[in-house]
C-alpha cells in the first residue's frame, strides 16, 4: 500500500490547529464538558492523520476537515449554548443577528451540525472512493448522504447515552438542547442538508470538468 507524506503546507496547517487547540484549552467555560467534547476532537484528528497517510487526501479536503474541528473547538470552549457569536457580529457588523433572524436560542450548535455535512462530505466521499472504487460518482454521492444521516443518528444516541449518566446541569452543558425537544432531529436534518449541498456542488463541478 502507498503511504502518503505530509507536505510543508500540511505541517503549517497542523501547527496553526495546535495553536488553536492550546488557546481553546485556556479557561474553558466548563472544564468537564470541554474535556468530553475534546475527546471527540482528538479521535477525529487521529482518523484524519491516519487517513491522510494511508489513502491520501486532497489539501482542500484536509483543510475542510480541520475547519470543522476548529468550529467544534470553539463550541467546546464556550459550550455550544453560550458561544457569543451574536456579540461578535454586533461588534463587527453592527447587526443583531438573533433579532434579525427571529432566533430565541443560541444557534451555534446548528452551525456545527450543518458544517458536519458541508465540510466533511469530501472526506467521506474519499473513503467510499477507496473502499468501493468501481462505483459511479452519483452512487457514492448517495452513499455519503446516507452515511452522514446514519453517523448523525449514532452521534445523537451517544450524546443521549452520555447525558443520561450526568447530572441535569452537566447534561445540559454538554448537549446544549436548550429546551428544544426536536433538537436532535433538527441537527440531523441540517447535517444532511449540508452534505447534499457540498455533494451537489462536487457533482456539478465534476460534470463541468468532464464537458470541458
Amino acid at each position: 500500500m502507498i503511504e502518503y507524506q505530509l507536505s510543508l503546507k500540511h505541517w503549517l496547517s497542523l501547527g496553526f490547529f495546535a495553536i488553536a487547540l492550546v488557546l481553546a484549552s485556556i479557561q474553558p467555560l466548563e472544564l468537564f464538558a470541554y474535556m468530553l467534547h475534546q475527546a471527540g476532537t482528538v479521535l477525529m484528528l487521529i482518523v484524519l492523520l491516519v487517513s491522510l497517510k494511508k489513502i491520501g487526501l486532497s489539501f482542500s479536503c484536509f483543510i475542510f476537515y480541520l475547519l470543522f474541528l476548529l468550529i467544534h473547538m470553539i463550541g467546546a470552549h464556550y459550550l455550544y449554548s453560550f458561544v457569543p457569536y451574536n456579540d461578535w457580529i454586533q461588534q463587527l457588523l453592527h447587526l443583531d443577528l438573533n433579532q434579525f433572524m427571529g432566533w430565541s436560542r443560541n444557534m451555534y450548535d446548528r452551525l456545527v451540525h450543518i458544517a458536519y455535512g458541508l465540510l466533511l462530505y469530501p472526506f467521506f466521499y474519499r473513503l467510499f472512493q477507496v473502499w468501493l472504487p468501481t462505483l459511479k460518482p452519483k452512487v457514492i454521492f448517495l452513499l455519503v448522504i446516507q452515511f452522514v444521516i446514519a453517523s448523525s443518528l449514532l452521534y445523537e444516541w451517544l450524546e443521549w447515552w452520555i447525558a443520561v449518566s450526568l447530572s441535569p446541569e452537566e447534561a445540559e452543558n454538554y448537549n446544549g438542547q436548550q429546551g428544544d425537544i426536536w433538537d436532535a432531529h433538527k441537527d440531523m436534518l441540517l447535517a444532511t442538508i449540508g452534505a447534499i449541498i457540498t455533494g451537489l456542488i462536487q457533482l456539478l463541478h465534476g460534470n463541468k470538468k468532464a464537458l470541458d
